[in-house]
């Protein structure tokens, strides 16, 4: 049995191997990603979504590869990016997390009005070749769930149901984070397709449904009679940023003498804040001397 406040993500194969199924967990890593930026509930909802979904996304990778999502839309929200990896590892921002808005035609988070429905989403999947490969697609609403379904169907060819949802507290942390991802494989016939879409239009919203306490795996067994159910993997996952002071000094490397000697000349010292986990990083006059110096030297070679 799980203890029931950790995070984990669970893959699954049904019929005989032609469906593969994924499920989370994620209340912790959303409500940890809400307090680093004090994002407001409609931000909230959506990074907590686009997190699920990374999860997902990152249990589809082999060994030390690696994914961004990026979800660009015209709202109030500005971008939202998540970074995955195949270890459970995540974590993630929105450009501009005091974002809520009144609850939509449902009654719900309008994730949807602050996100926008035009613009894009975008993955970018590092898999340790000279090139990331890199797929995209137009928003469908900005609800996140849709917008994926229709990203597995047009950049992926690849026909799945994308279904991730988030609950805030009235203190604004979260009350429940999760998902699933169901995904086709050639070989399915019709009737199957045409029984699933009636069973997922019949069963509770992802977020009521981890709210009353459903696992990952209590979640697909809504979808799929169990003993269909061939379980492969159970993953934890949680929020992981691998931020530092070396790297904050490559960055700042990168934007050239020129910009360096600016930088010294105008503040004296920099200052550097990580936009996922919100640690501040200071470089000092001596090191941003020392950083100028070795871009001379490099230049000198």
């Amino acid at each position: 049995m799980n203890d029931q406040s950790q995070d984990y993500l669970v893959k699954a194969l049904v019929l005989e191997g032609k469906v593969r199924v994924y499920g989370v967990k994620s209340t912790r890593l959303a409500e940890e990603c809400r307090r680093r930026q004090d994002t407001w509930p409609t931000a909230t909802a959506a990074l907590g979504r686009t997190l699920s979904v990374g999860a997902m996304m990152g249990a589809m990778l082999k060994g030390e590869e690696k994914l961004t999502i990026r979800v660009a839309g015209n709202g109030p929200l500005g971008r939202i990016i998540v970074d995955a990896n195949g270890k459970g590892e995540l974590r993630g921002f929105v450009s501009n997390p005091h974002v809520d808005l009144p609850l939509n035609a449902q009654g719900k988070l309008d994730v949807g009005g602050a996100v926008g429905s035009q613009g894009y989403l975008y993955v970018t999947r590092d898999l340790g070749l000279k090139e990331p490969y890199q797929g995209s697609s137009p928003l469908v609403n900005g609800e996140i769930g849709e917008d994926f379904t229709y990203y597995f169907a047009q950049s992926e060819q690849t026909p799945s149901a994308v279904a991730v949802g988030v609950m805030v507290n009235p203190d604004h942390s979260v009350k429940a984070s999760g998902g699933y991802i169901i995904q086709l494989l050639p070989g399915v016939d019709d009737q199957f397709i045409t029984q699933l879409e009636k069973r997922l239009t019949e069963i509770p919203a992802v977020s009521q449904m981890v709210n009353q306490g459903y696992t990952p795996e209590q979640m697909i067994e809504t979808v799929f009679p169990q003993e269909e159910i061939k379980w492969l993997e159970q993953m934890p996952i949680r929020f992981a940023c691998h931020c530092s002071k070396e790297r904050v000094k490559e960055v700042l490397t990168s934007l050239g003498r020129g910009e360096l000697q600016g930088i010294l000349a105008e503040q004296g010292q920099a200052e550097v804040s990580c936009h996922f986990c919100g640690e501040t990083y200071h470089i000092s006059k001596a090191e941003l001397k020392q950083l100028i110096t070795q871009q001379q030297d490099e230049e000198q070679t």
